[in-house]
């Protein structure tokens, strides 16, 4: 599986029609395809300003999904593995309320000098993280958290940068 939506197709035509209200969202990497499924909210007779209850019903309609769609989403996920090379992680999404059943922590090796290091030591001997690994992904986080808008610009240069070498000579 090589373009971007070729997953997203696949699903489309492989996943049941009555796990979802809509298309489901991919995410990728180079190690792991993470797709997000939204399902139906349940019906409640509680006050629709009563997040709580609406929290509460959002979390039993994610776990009774899971339990009863295990063995079909295991299933695809190992086509899917196969066709495109990479881990398959799942998660669904009902109103606000999202929730990742499985997925991938890959290892990051990295060197770094003192001042680097010294910020990690600082977050473990804070109590921010428990190790040194535990601080590097808080620091990654938070990069990503608050940069947004310019890691998806980026991200979108680099996809306009993939098809202009698919087009080029040799492709």
């Amino acid at each position: 599986m090589t373009t971007k939506t070729t997953a997203e197709a696949w699903l489309a035509g492989r996943l049941p029609a009555d796990w979802f209200t809509g298309p489901v969202e991919v995410t990728r990497d180079r190690d792991e395809l993470v797709i997000i499924g939204t399902i139906a909210e349940p019906e409640l007779d509680a006050d629709p300003e009563d997040t709580t209850a609406r929290e509460i019903a959002a979390r039993g309609r994610i776990t009774s999904f899971r339990e009863d769609t295990r063995e079909r989403r295991i299933e695809i996920a190992r086509e899917l593995e196969h066709l495109s090379g990479r881990k398959v992680s799942w998660g669904v999404r009902v109103g606000e309320t999202e929730a990742m059943f499985t997925h991938l922590a890959a290892p990051v090796m990295t060197r770094l000098r003192q001042p680097e290091r010294r910020v990690l030591d600082t977050l473990v001997e804070a109590g921010v993280a428990k190790s040194r690994s535990d601080a590097l992904a808080w620091c990654v986080r938070l990069v990503g958290e608050n940069s947004d808008t310019w890691l998806a610009e980026l991200r979108t240069a680099m996809e306009h940068v993939d098809e202009v070498r698919r087009k080029g000579p040799g492709a």
